[in-house]
């Protein structure tokens, strides 16, 4: 929460961009890194100017040309976003900082009870070819993609997908539950909103993940305005620290893929900075 108690916890003016990596979290980061390949010569790419530059292009939404002149070269920069999206080291680097996390606070690696929502995101103007075309959410009016997160109960992002607007929560639901992988084998519990009732997500779900049972957290048809409602809030909050990012927001990419990534960074942006604090 932003107060004068607190701010100085948050302050990056001493750094040379507020998305440079401090020391601390690089020293996070740093050994997640997977080392050059053999043969040849050695690496000579400064892989904190790297990460740096993915912040920086996350943090304030430029285009890849815009990166500036003293982080790496914009088509290097690109290209290890793009090798580590397919390699999956975002992925290994995203679920270690997120086992510290869960360890940090006295947490089990895997969760028992976790959240599900979906944002729709409005889609920006793209040249090139559509690999992964957008669709139209009726309910938001939005064209665009659909990014649907799961989080644990301290607002972690656990696992996300990016699909076209125009596939349901219920469908989509389904799809991010069937592609855990066994990632969180103790999970017994979901929470979600009206979107998922019905029983296309309940047989969906009972098909991928058979000891998990689902409670609808509905919203009262008295209540006006905004209301807090128990454990959906919780994901709501954690969509408003994603968005804090301006690369999210709009959907900037081509393929759904490279959304993912980014909403991945993301993730390990602020999980980076939990674990540097010096407070909980």
């Amino acid at each position: 929460m932003w107060t004068t108690e607190n701010r100085t916890r948050y302050d990056r003016s001493e750094l040379r961009y507020p998305s440079d990596l401090t020391d601390d979290e690089w020293a996070l980061i740093e050994p997640l890194i997977p080392p050059a390949k053999r043969g040849g010569g050695k690496r000579s790419v400064d892989m904190r100017a790297v990460v740096n530059g993915l912040m920086y292009v996350l943090s304030t939404g430029c285009q890849w040309r815009a990166i500036p002149k003293d982080l790496a070269a914009r088509s290097t920069v690109h290209d290890y976003f793009d090798l580590w999206d397919y390699d999956g080291t975002l992925e290994r680097i995203h679920h270690t900082l997120y086992v510290a996390c869960r360890e940090r606070v006295g947490r089990e690696v895997s969760p028992t009870v976790a959240i599900i929502d979906s944002q729709s995101v409005k889609g920006a103007e793209k040249g090139g070819v559509r690999f992964d075309p957008p669709g139209y959410d009726a309910g938001k009016k939005i064209r665009g993609k659909k990014r649907h997160i799961l989080v644990d109960t301290q607002g972690l992002l656990m696992h996300a997908l990016v699909h076209p607007a125009d596939i349901q929560d219920r469908d989509g639901g389904v799809l991010v539950m069937a592609t855990l992988f066994g990632l969180y084998p103790f999970l017994l519990k979901l929470f979600a909103d009206g979107g998922y009732q019905g029983p296309t997500f309940q047989d969906g779900l009972r098909k991928v993940c058979r000891t998990i049972t689902v409670e609808i957290v509905r919203r009262s048809d008295q209540a006006k305005g905004f209301v807090v409602l128990p454990k959906r809030w919780i994901v709501e909050r954690t969509i408003g620290w994603l968005n804090r990012c301006r690369r999210l927001a709009k959907d900037w990419e081509c393929k759904s893929r490279k959304g993912r990534a980014f909403v991945l960074l993301a993730s390990i942006r602020l999980m980076t900075r939990k674990l540097c604090q010096k407070t909980l």
